[in-house]
């Protein structure tokens, strides 16, 4: 397992804490999501060879909001 923090724009209420975490969530080798609007980082406890860090922005993007590398 490994931790991955990404600094995402974009997220400002509980609406996009609910977004984001429902989709990386169902991403197959995530077991944990959590959301730090104040900081604007979303830390994921992942598989990466079930869950690469690609397939979490993807799923970030798709939802509307912009990974910073």
């Amino acid at each position: 397992m490994a931790t991955t923090i990404l600094k995402v724009e974009g997220m400002s209420c509980q609406h996009c804490v609910k977004a984001v975490t429902g989709a990386v969530g169902e991403v197959d080798g995530v077991s944990n999501v959590s959301v730090d609007l104040e900081a604007k980082t979303v830390t994921v406890d992942h598989d990466p060879d079930k869950a690469p860090i690609d397939k979490i922005k993807f799923e970030i993007e798709d939802q509307g909001y912009d990974v910073v590398e």
